[in-house]
């Protein structure tokens, strides 16, 4: 995938690993559509940026919102190449001690919200025939961690959506990419929820001992331009248990061959 004059749109594009995506995009010679709620910091990403970017400054949890940002979106070159549904809140409290508004707002921002992303963008790129959606899960999303049971919960149903997502779109031409970082040096665990809702306020030694959000980036959009369908940036252990639940490519492939064989069609009846 060449990413020379392609269009990338960024949820949670104001600062961590969506902010490093823009940054190592534009390097690339892309063109950028940075989304989020924080309008100024958006600004201020894009205008750090070496190539063309738009920005459409948005809650992610409107629909209303999205679907009118997806509109200008599809408008503004002509075509998404690639959707990157990165925005997402984490948590840090027990199971025990979480309020169940905490479910519900971590599984509304980090699944629902995402999936909504998605499915505005998969008719105009299945018509099109070509483009790409990539998920921001989490090493959490492969394994459940400890303090994270809304988190894990929201990142393992992001990742169950994108594979079905990947079968059924195997045809068409649209790829799907899903990312499982692990430790990467962003505010991650400082914007996270705690059990009562409130933001936590404060950092992880993981976290700050992390990877580089630049250089994870760039690791990110390598492997999406050599068209790996599952994506794990981590270092140590972290990798270690992403590599331990890693999807044998071969399964991915099974699926897609299932779909042309028409078992799609034959569960409709048609």
């Amino acid at each position: 995938m060449s990413m020379a004059g392609q269009v990338a749109w960024i949820t949670g594009a104001s600062s961590g690993i969506g902010a490093a995506l823009a940054r190592g995009w534009a390097k690339r010679g892309g063109h950028v559509i940075l989304s989020g709620r924080d309008e100024v910091r958006l600004g201020e990403v894009a205008s750090s940026l070496s190539g063309e970017a738009l920005i459409l400054p948005f809650d992610v949890r409107d629909e209303a919102a999205l679907a009118e940002a997806t509109g200008k979106a599809l408008a503004w070159k002509g075509a998404i190449d690639l959707a990157v549904a990165n925005a997402g809140i984490s948590q840090r409290s027990a199971a025990v001690e979480t309020d169940m508004r905490v479910y519900r707002e971590i599984i509304e921002v980090d699944l629902l919200a995402q999936i909504a992303f998605a499915q505005g963008l998969i008719g105009p790129m299945s018509e099109r025939g070509s483009g790409g959606l990539a998920f921001i899960s989490s090493i959490a999303g492969k394994v459940g961690v400890p303090m994270r049971t809304a988190y894990s919960a929201a990142k393992f149903g992001l990742a169950g959506y994108a594979d079905a997502l990947r079968g059924e779109l195997s045809q068409s031409g649209v790829a799907v990419h899903v990312i499982y970082p692990g430790s990467i040096r962003t505010d991650v665990s400082r914007n996270a929820l705690t059990a009562d809702g409130s933001v936590r306020g404060k950092s992880d030694k993981a976290i700050d001992e992390g990877i580089d959000p630049d250089a994870a980036a760039a690791e990110m959009l390598d492997a999406i331009a050599a068209g790996a369908r599952e994506i794990i940036v981590a270092e140590g252990a972290e990798k270690a248990t992403g590599e331990a639940r890693r999807t044998p490519d071969a399964l991915f492939d099974q699926i897609a061959a299932m779909v042309a064989a028409g078992y799609m069609q034959r569960l409709k009846g048609d």
